[in-house]
């Protein structure tokens, strides 16, 4: 006898299909249940206001400008450590870093008034 030729085996109490995939189980044994349609009366409709943005404004780009730095190299492996902890570019974190800062002493500063 053949097993490949052998499309269901009984093994005990359960049946056996072999090449079974388990993913397949999972999904048989959620779609056995019926699911049970009613006509009953909506509750009354809520028009949600289209609050998403336009594609185009999902690309951000900002206004950046090419500078030539010299940082420590403590500073560097640092921050190339942590951007590969946190799956992204060491440069982008020492330039939010720096975009921060400035925001904040930003808001500190009286207008027209320079720390020089």
């Amino acid at each position: 006898m053949n097993i490949r030729h052998i499309s269901t085996v009984a093994v005990g109490s359960s049946i056996f299909k072999p090449y079974n995939n388990p993913y397949e189980l999972k999904a048989n044994r959620f779609m056995s249940t019926k699911i049970k349609y009613t006509d009953e009366p909506l509750e009354p409709l809520k028009v949600v206001p289209d609050f998403l943005p336009a594609p185009e404004e999902l690309v951000f780009k900002e206004d950046t400008v090419k500078v030539t730095i010299a940082l420590s190299k403590e500073s560097v492996e640092f921050f190339k450590q942590e951007a590969k902890k946190h799956h992204t570019r060491y440069q982008k974190m020492i330039r939010r870093l720096l975009d921060a800062y400035t925001s904040a002493h930003k808001k500190s500063m009286p207008k027209g008034s320079s720390r020089h």
